[in-house]
């Protein structure tokens, strides 16, 4: 009888834990089923998602990235960062040693893994947060008005995406300052478990 219950146990253990884990696609990366899927061409995204009245957000993740993993199973399987990300982010993912071809703002055409060399990023996941609108004669990185590279709290990682969704970088009220103004007022309002 004991034996029997611990099966029932953990079977439904392991299918709780596949409710909320997110699929691993096979190119061993964390996948969510609201993440875009793009020719990868900068440009072009920025403007399919102006066109939806959304921001571009690019993320560099890589196989066996354990923050990666904890990024996709605790802060995008939480529904109010999700959704917060859903309704205004278009999410498009990148493959940091990747052979996927890429068109970066400058024209040039690269695979995921030259691209993350030459936008300099070494960490994952890394989001790059991209403009309203494509400018000319810039890379990625450099029109990028933000940038956040590594893995954070619930609340560090969904005050960056409304910092830039306010366009928090145009105002003199640093993303630091405007994190601790958040936190402080989640405090108030009994909402902060942790960060």
């Amino acid at each position: 009888m004991i034996r029997r219950v611990f099966l029932v146990l953990a079977a439904f253990a392991t299918l709780t834990f596949q409710a909320w884990s997110a699929e691993v696609g096979e190119d061993g990366l964390h996948k969510q089923d609201w993440f875009a899927l793009t020719f990868r061409d900068v440009a072009e995204d920025i403007e399919t998602a102006r066109e939806e009245g959304k921001r571009l957000v690019m993320i560099f993740e890589q196989r066996g990235c354990i923050y990666c993993a904890q990024m996709h199973e605790k802060l995008l399987a939480d529904p109010e960062v999700a959704d917060f990300i859903k309704s205004r982010f278009k999410v498009v993912q990148y493959n940091m040693f990747g052979d996927e071809e890429v068109t970066d703002l400058d024209g040039e055409v690269l695979t995921e893994k030259t691209a993350a060399r030459k936008w300099g990023y070494v960490f994952t996941p890394t989001l790059m947060f991209l403009p309203e609108e494509a400018p000319e004669g810039m890379t990625a990185a450099e029109a990028a008005v933000a940038t956040m590279p590594g893995a954070f709290g619930k609340w560090t990682f969904l005050n960056m995406f409304k910092w830039v969704d306010e366009k928090g970088y145009e105002g003199e009220e640093h993303f630091q300052k405007y994190h601790a103004r958040i936190i402080n007022e989640l405090r108030a309002a009994g909402r902060l478990e942790s960060e």
